[in-house]
């Protein structure tokens, strides 16, 4: 069992300035002793023959899954058409002892969970109340995770707006996630922050301060590919953000359909057909030595649509290579 406050500080500085998060070495491989999540970051260089395949492993949202009439099926059907895994939601519409045994039956994993009422319960909220039904909703999420056997906890930790300024939303939040860091480590469940549409933590070097203040290895970053497209560029978000990168979504974002018919058309686009440079983005993952999990989070259906995300997501983890 790790301690919240335990974490090495040779390891942790090696994580900490942005400029220096490539150099970690031997610390942070020992780090990923103690880590048992899947998809970090390794700080070392991945290095490949022209054409070899990237070793990693496809995901989905559960919600994305529109095809089969009970947990086992599902699963199946997404064993036949080649996924490695499905992220749920906490709360979850899926009964975690029948999604226990569809694991066992297929052996595609639950690699992570969402907790999906962090945009309602928000860690910013001015109400205390408020804040501290969020804190419960994050354990829940955080132990569901340890159930099967997830490695980490996708949260937004905060949400800025008229009433939430953004000092506030970064000091209360923080205070929040503090109080849920022995469970964390207990559990041996990371809990990992997604770059959302918030208005918080915009930059990636505010991403990496956030992780890194609080000094804790059970805390890391969910990179939503996708999600960085209209206000920067998804590979300057790898380059800062390093090795604190757990896991990442998949999606893809034109500039083009954002300028022309709104900001939200700009997710009409299949992977592969935006603006994010599936190649640029792969090529900085592998400076950082990123390995594991990718989840596709687009627009699901039934087994035809998801094969299709499965084809469209292979074509672009495979880019850049």
């Amino acid at each position: 069992m790790t301690s919240t406050n335990g974490l090495d500080r040779r390891a942790f500085l090696t994580r900490g300035v942005v400029g220096g998060s490539l150099l970690v070495g031997a610390t942070r491989a020992t780090d990923e002793k103690k880590r048992p999540a899947l998809g970090s970051a390794t700080g070392v260089a991945i290095e490949r023959a022209p054409g070899e395949r990237r070793d990693v492993r496809r995901s989905l949202k559960w919600g994305m899954v529109g095809e089969g009439d009970s947990v086992l099926a599902k699963f199946r059907m997404l064993a036949e058409l080649g996924y490695d895994g499905v992220e749920l939601d906490s709360p979850s519409y899926a009964d975690l002892d029948e999604v226990l045994a569809a694991i066992e039956e297929t052996g595609v994993v639950v690699p992570g969970v969402v907790n999906s009422m962090h945009w309602i319960k928000t860690l910013g909220d001015r109400d205390a109340a408020v804040r501290a039904e969020g804190v419960k909703f994050l354990e829940t999420a955080l132990r569901d995770a340890k159930k099967v056997g997830a490695t980490t906890v996708l949260l937004v930790p905060a949400v800025v707006g008229p009433d939430v300024s953004y000092r506030d939303a970064w000091e209360r939040s923080q205070a929040e996630i503090r109080r849920v860091l022995p469970l964390a480590a207990e559990l041996g469940v990371t809990i990992a922050f997604e770059n959302v549409w918030n208005n918080f933590l915009l930059s990636p070097l505010e991403a990496a301060r956030y992780v890194d203040e609080l000094e804790s290895e059970w805390v890391g970053w969910y990179l939503d590919i996708g999600n960085v497209v209209h206000y920067g560029w998804p590979e300057h978000w790898v380059e800062a953000l390093g090795t604190r990168i757990v896991k990442c979504d998949v999606k893809d974002y034109s500039r083009g359909k954002c300028n022309n018919e709104g900001l939200w058309h700009g997710f009409d686009v299949e992977i592969g057909e935006g603006d994010a440079n599936y190649p640029r983005v792969m090529k900085a993952l592998d400076r950082i030595g990123y390995r594991g999990w990718f989840s596709a989070e687009v627009g699901g259906g039934g087994r035809d649509r998801l094969a299709e995300v499965l084809r469209r997501m292979d074509a672009g983890l495979q880019s850049g290579t």
